[in-house]
């Protein structure tokens, strides 16, 4: 066990009590993947224990659908559904569940949790409800992809304490690129999240991973961005174009071009490409 590793499990309940909240759904639980089994262990509004510790097999009713295919999964009527196997009928009706929605959360291409919100009666939940649990299960994946890459690098130093000397490899590169993704993806999230509290949330996720990767030896002091324009410059570090990065932000293009501009005068910088080295030298992009 990693002693510096948060327990994934207290994060998945982090965020199933959030959809609780704010859905004002009766049942809401999910559990972590291991060796490609879910094993149910979190819950919330459930009236008996039928269901705890069940171990959902890839492919086996609604998580074990969702674990396979990657993808949120749902039944409207759980006892009459026919596009899911009836493996766990006993535990799932004794509790009395009729409409589920199960989403998976991926990480890398691997599903390593799986949150569901239910009722007990009949009948498709409302999309906000699904919503909510398909922007829970993004926050957990980009929490338990920073602890992943975290704990990848205490590896890496404990096995060789002159890493941070070496020329990063090719799997380095592409992991760093990868994380730059997730990072530009959250401040996305963020930018259309109305919450303020769950806004602020990932935006503090998004600075955790660009400090995981700026490292310590930073060579200039970061000029105060506003968040719109690091949302802005995270994704013109991807690569993309102004109209690219505002349907990803839901912005207007001038307005990503006003942003821009504003980040280019403070950091100092007459070109794109120099605002984001500017910027991933201050620590304000990974």
């Amino acid at each position: 066990m990693n002693l510096l590793r948060p327990r994934d499990a207290d994060a998945l309940r982090a965020e199933l009590r959030q959809v609780a909240t704010a859905s004002g759904l009766p049942v809401v639980f999910g559990g972590q993947v291991h060796e490609q089994t879910l094993v149910l262990s979190e819950f919330l509004g459930t009236r008996t224990s039928a269901m705890r510790g069940l171990a959902v097999s890839p492919s086996s009713g609604v998580g074990g659908a969702a674990v396979a295919t990657k993808r949120p999964t749902s039944v409207a009527d759980y006892r009459a559904a026919s596009t899911i196997t009836h493996h766990y009928d006993a535990p799932v009706l004794t509790e009395g569940l009729r409409a589920v929605v199960g989403v998976p959360v991926v990480v890398r291409g691997e599903s390593r949790a799986v949150l569901y919100v239910a009722s007990r009666d009949p009948g498709p939940l409302g999309g906000r409800a699904a919503d909510l649990a398909v922007q829970a299960g993004r926050r957990l994946a980009v929490e338990l992809a920073i602890r992943d890459e975290v704990d990848r690098r205490v590896r890496l130093r404990e096995a060789d304490a002159a890493a941070t000397e070496r020329p990063w490899s090719a799997a380095d590169v592409a992991v760093a690129e990868q994380l730059r993704d997730i990072h530009a993806e959250v401040r996305g999230i963020a930018q259309a999240v109305a919450d303020t509290a769950t806004r602020t949330r990932l935006r503090d996720l998004s600075d955790r991973l660009t400090r995981l990767l700026s490292g310590p030896d930073l060579t200039d002091e970061a000029p105060p961005l506003a968040p719109r324009e690091v949302d802005v410059l995270s994704h013109v570090a991807l690569g993309c174009t102004n109209a690219e990065a505002a349907q990803r932000l839901s912005l207007r293009s001038e307005t990503v071009k006003s942003y821009l501009r504003s980040a280019m005068t403070k950091l100092g910088a007459h070109t794109r490409h120099e605002a984001v080295v500017r910027a991933r030298r201050t620590g304000l992009l990974p």
